[in-house]
């Protein structure tokens, strides 16, 4: 079976496919997620398609073929097919219209929200929420910019590592935060959809320039939120929003160890905020690239020697929470009931 058929409920949800500005009229862009390959383009309206990646006739990829009128044309016998997958002209037909397939090509429903297109993967249900709502945070003061990268590892490990706070003095040591043993405290919610982390580390800091970032040392709130089934949100606020730093981001499963992930950078350093994505972009590269290299070596030993002996510590309670979610609707079970616990870990 494939990962589609695997993923149980994981499915019925919005993914990303791709930023908004990739998908251009009159032009194909392939796309896959959960194996499931997807030839997607931008129709003179504005609107974006996305149709099973496969022409009824002869299964050739649609996405190698090119865009007439709006309509997809398949690469080998120019059947075409409009935005609803429906043939609505086989060349070797000649003019014989009539005689057209009344079979589509499967259609999936997109989304552009928040500078992205999504795709809703569930085949059997239909949408009943919306995209996840990135803070692009249009307001005054405040600006965004995406990352998108590309992780030799499952979405699962991925949310965790995320939202996982003593990786950072090893794998970004002098970039993100230098071991300095202090205690965290830690308040960890699991709801029906979320688990959410509220830290105790008022004084703690973030590793570029504190300086400049918080110039007037006001206390920090920092909270890492994981939202089902695939998204997580990691904030750092000084004082009441005065200044902040946001790392959003939304995973799209391509195969079982590969994933495109979308993140969302969310930034307002005062009078620093026009200039700051001038060095802020080369830091949070840098620090991505690190998570990138150690979750190819995590995701390499996952692969030959399994993951049924995990150990785990309270710092650790968020992602059991975290797992219990997703494997609960990977294999259709009950959702795990509420629960709120207090940790507390070194750094």
């Amino acid at each position: 079976m494939n990962m589609y058929q695997t993923s149980g409920e994981l499915v019925n949800s919005w993914y990303a496919a791709g930023l908004a500005s990739s998908f251009q009229k009159e032009k194909t862009l392939k796309v896959e997620l959960f194996e499931i390959p997807l030839v997607c383009w931008r129709k003179s309206d504005g609107s974006v398609v996305a149709l099973l990646d496969k022409c009824n006739h002869r299964n050739a990829p649609l996405s190698e073929g090119k865009i007439v009128h709006d309509c997809v044309v398949c690469p080998y016998h120019g059947w075409t097919y409009d935005g609803s997958g429906q043939c609505v002209q086989i060349p070797s037909e000649g003019p014989h219209t009539e005689r057209i397939p009344q079979k589509k090509v499967e259609y999936f429903p997109t989304r552009e929200a928040h500078g992205l297109v999504w795709i809703w993967m569930g085949r059997d249900t239909a949408p009943d929420k919306e995209p996840f709502p990135m803070p692009m945070m249009i307001q005054e003061k405040w600006h965004s910019y995406y990352m998108v990268t590309h992780f030799e590892n499952n979405v699962t490990d991925l949310v965790e590592n995320f939202m996982d706070v003593p990786h950072t003095i090893y794998v970004h040591k002098g970039w993100f935060r230098d071991r300095k043993q202090i205690r965290i405290g830690a308040t960890v919610e699991r709801t029906a959809d979320s688990v959410l982390v509220t830290y105790d580390q008022s004084n703690d800091s973030i590793g570029f320039n504190g300086r400049l970032v918080n110039p007037k040392k006001l206390p920090m709130k920092h909270t890492d939120n994981f939202y089902m089934p695939n998204n997580t949100r990691v904030d750092y606020i000084f004082g009441e929003e005065e200044r902040g730093f946001i790392i959003t981001s939304t995973c799209s499963p391509v195969k079982p160890f590969s994933t495109i992930v979308y993140t969302l950078i969310t930034y307002k350093f005062g009078w620093l905020t026009p200039i700051a994505r001038l060095g802020l972009n080369a830091y949070t590269r840098k620090v991505i690239n690190q998570d990138v290299w150690i979750m190819k070596l995590h995701g390499e030993n996952i692969r030959q020697l399994g993951q049924s002996d995990y150990r785990s510590t309270q710092c650790d309670t968020m992602h059991l929470y975290i797992e219990s979610l997703r494997k609960a609707a990977e294999k259709g079970d009950r959702i795990p009931g509420p629960i709120t616990k207090e940790i507390e870990f070194w750094v």
